[in-house]
């Protein structure tokens, strides 16, 4: 077993981020992904997300209860169990929990080094949980960043959260969402189901990651913003399938399947970055991306 503690110190988000873009680079291709399970459960649900590479089969058990954090546990647990691929004989388990919370980051960072203005001078981070913290980590990794400012519906949390960020030598402060119109950076990682911003307000040379909802009726973002972007996601079908703010843009009318640009395209150089709208990408979380990082750990731990 590697535990949470093990699998942050073997592979940190810079390199999260680089073995997500040489996988892409490499030839995986996100469109032939094992469709991720959801299953619904008491209290909340389970998620079953399997996959293969050459060398290795990885699945992912996950749960998602919403009335954990009142509990004081955890919203997400897991496990992750990598097997050699040849002969499919159990490798080694993982903190699956741990997984989620390094290639989230990863995978947008990993899409917000192509999308990302050169130069950020204002973050604005919309969450004060794991996810927050850690996208906060894997973009500072990919850029440098000036400030930041922290979006959340807990005010009390926010400022603990802020303060937190500050230790690390970032400025950052408390803000409020109409604080995105001077941002070049903006994540989104909460639990919303409704907008988080104004879209309109977003300026032209901003990035924009969205990574909290994966149901079809949940969105962070609004169609004011995806009408006028160019909208990057992990693979089209699971996007429209999964990802809420394409698919009620999209019956909005404002968005179009073939709008919607595979994150392998950009990595390889296919379709070019559109540097004169904002830039989004939205992120569902899929299956080949905990193989990329477990794999990553496992063989961090063979040096």
């Amino acid at each position: 077993m590697i535990t949470a503690n093990e699998i942050f110190a073997r592979v940190d988000y810079r390199a999260a981020v680089r073995a997500v873009q040489n996988a892409l680079l490499g030839g995986l291709d996100p469109a032939q992904d094992f469709a991720r399970q959801v299953l619904p459960v008491a209290s909340g649900h389970l998620l079953l997300m399997p996959t293969e590479a050459p060398d290795f089969v990885g699945i992912k058990v996950a749960s998602v209860a919403p009335g954990n954090p009142a509990l004081g546990v955890e919203r997400i647990q897991g496990v992750y169990l990598l097997l050699d691929a040849a002969t499919l004989t159990p490798v080694c388990l993982l903190d699956g929990a741990a997984i989620t919370t390094l290639r989230t980051p990863a995978v947008s960072a990993a899409a917000g080094d192509y999308l990302a203005p050169a130069t950020v001078e204002h973050l604005v981070v919309f969450g004060s949980g794991p996810q927050a913290w850690g996208h906060i980590e894997a973009m500072w990794a990919i850029r440098s960043i000036n400030r930041i400012t922290i979006v959340a519906r807990d005010q009390a949390r926010a400022e603990l959260f802020a303060a937190r960020v500050s230790a690390t030598g970032l400025p950052a402060r408390v803000g409020i969402a109409a604080d995105v119109a001077t941002a070049q950076l903006i994540v989104c990682a909460t639990t919303a189901r409704t907008p988080l911003f104004d879209g309109s307000l977003v300026p032209d040379d901003c990035c924009v990651v969205a990574v909290g909802s994966h149901e079809a009726d949940a969105r962070e973002l609004d169609s004011a913003l995806l009408s006028r972007a160019q909208v990057v996601v992990e693979d089209p079908a699971t996007a429209l399938r999964e990802a809420g703010d394409v698919i009620m843009a999209l019956a909005e009318g404002v968005v179009r399947p073939g709008d919607l640009v595979p994150l392998r395209e950009l990595v390889i150089g296919a379709i070019a970055v559109d540097l004169g709208r904002p830039r989004i990408f939205k992120s569902t979380g899929m299956s080949w991306e905990d193989l990329v990082i477990a794999t990553a750990v496992h063989r961090a731990g063979e040096l």
